[in-house]
């Protein structure tokens, strides 16, 4: 049963192509022979022929549709560049204020080097309440 549908599908896609390909050959025959005056500018009408003009026209149609994807595809690009400049330049900003910090981190105050080294902030202020009370 299996092999029936696959011949019923290959004998479509035959029959289909076939087809196709008889109504170009079809196409061109029919419309070599006329002529046509297509208007493109003010005094100047040339007489060519409808196969020539289709085909002019389709390829017209190609070339545009490429240059319209490909002006669309740079703007993207350019638009995602920016963005990612524009992270890249935050993320080296956050980074030049991250290493700032752990500079000012690391130097030790002037005068309580010793203190700041020594215990927890609760000794601290005991030790230097009973500094003051020394005479």
């Amino acid at each position: 049963m299996g092999s029936l549908w696959l011949k019923i599908k290959v004998w479509t896609k035959v029959i289909v192509f076939f087809g196709l390909l008889s109504y170009a050959a079809l196409f061109i025959v029919m419309n070599s022979a006329r002529q046509v005056k297509p208007w493109f500018w003010f005094g100047h009408d040339p007489d060519t022929s409808v196969l020539i003009l289709v085909l002019c026209a389709f390829l017209t149609g190609v070339v545009g549709t490429i240059l319209l994807r490909t002006t669309f595809k740079t703007l993207r690009q350019v638009r995602e560049m920016r963005e990612r400049g524009r992270s890249d330049r935050l993320q080296r900003e956050m980074d030049e204020m991250k290493a700032k910090a752990a500079r000012l981190r690391s130097r030790p105050a002037t005068g309580d080097a010793d203190v700041v080294s020594e215990g927890t902030p609760t000794e601290r202020f005991d030790r230097r309440s009973n500094e003051a009370e020394l005479p």
